[in-house]
């Protein structure tokens, strides 16, 4: 079966969720009429370098696409997981709100489907690109990739797909767990080399994923984790630090000038997501201890500061996030105290 029609059945099966998805047939009409209309007028194949109908019709089209697509995966994937983060009454209260099951089944369909629905999404917007560059002989294709990634629109550069990661582990993980739980990805895992984490996953044959979970800031394993809107990783702390705000008034407060510290895009700290489920994941890996994995079948080892043990290294991370938070906060109430008296 031909990807597109493959494609079409599976968004027309998405009722009754009906969600967003990339025009693919109607973005392959584009490229063949421009190329048959070129052919019948001028005796060419392809269209030129610079096509004013493919590039006013086709491109706006997808950019418009690709940005609802990512929408809808964040948006989904946000009230899964707090549906599973979600404790007591609150946990009740979505519940009933969204008419879910409560149970880990129900999880791990939903995030099977949205797993899947990234996945297929992915593909489709590589596979069109690839069309356009083919016909035209360019790589504007691949340029307007690059674009949707600093447009932070690119789905596989989500931060909530790196917590649907997590969450996949986690639940794979639970020991309240009765049953053991189907595999939202093919292989998926935490894995450390170094002293250095990273999530690794195969998405599928043509997609794999290596997060790396150092945070470039402090060089040091992301404590506390946060994901900016480009896709980058950073301590809660180490995020503050650098866009000049302090822990107690949070990201929120951040300017909107303020760029990212890895790759200086403006505008990033609005949508920060705060990495909960993987900050669950880290902390009981490093308490209990990280067992060798494979990657790409490479052995995986650990090796930390100081010669210390996984839980010994994580108390201290405890112990010096803490004093640090303390200090700052008290800091900060202190100034509030000196403005308001005036002093």
């Amino acid at each position: 079966m031909k990807f597109c029609k493959k494609y079409e059945e599976y968004m027309q099966g998405q009722h009754p969720k009906k969600l967003p998805g990339v025009g693919f047939k109607k973005l392959k009409k584009i490229l063949k009429k421009c190329r048959r209309d070129l052919h019948s007028h001028n005796g060419i194949d392809n269209c030129p370098h610079q096509c004013p109908v493919c590039d006013g019709t086709f491109f706006p089209s997808l950019l418009k696409e690709m940005s609802a697509v990512v929408g809808s995966f964040n948006e989904h994937t946000q009230k899964l997981l707090e549906l599973h983060l979600a404790s007591g009454f609150n946990k009740c209260f979505i519940w009933f709100k969204d008419r879910l099951q409560g149970n880990h089944v129900a999880l791990i369909q939903e995030g099977k489907d949205l797993v899947m629905y990234a996945i297929i999404n992915a593909i489709a917007i590589r596979k069109i690109l690839k069309k356009y560059d083919k016909i035209h002989y360019s790589k504007q294709g691949q340029a307007f990739k690059s674009q949707a990634q600093s447009m932070h629109i690119e789905i596989l550069q989500s931060p909530w797909l790196c917590e649907l990661m997590a969450f996949h582990i986690n639940l794979k993980e639970t020991k309240t767990q009765k049953r053991k739980a189907s595999s939202l990805f093919n292989c998926c895992s935490l894995v450390i080399n170094d002293g250095k984490p990273s999530l690794y996953c195969e998405l599928s044959d043509s997609i794999k994923l290596d997060i790396d979970l150092t945070c470039s800031i402090c060089l040091d394993t992301a404590f506390d984790p946060v994901a900016l809107t480009c896709g980058h990783i950073f301590c809660y702390m180490c995020t503050c630090k650098a866009a000049s705000v302090t822990i107690v008034d949070g990201l929120k407060a951040v300017d909107s000038k303020e760029k990212c510290p890895l790759c200086r895009d403006a505008g990033v700290y609005e949508g920060a997501v705060h990495l909960d489920e993987l900050n669950m994941l880290l902390s009981r890996r490093f308490v209990n201890g990280f067992s060798n994995g494979k990657k790409n079948g490479t052995e995986t080892n650990e090796s930390f500061p100081n010669g210390n043990s996984c839980p010994e290294y994580w108390e201290e991370r405890i112990q010096a996030e803490r004093v640090e938070r303390i200090r700052q906060a008290k800091e900060h109430w202190e100034s509030q105290c000196r403005a308001f008296m005036g002093v």
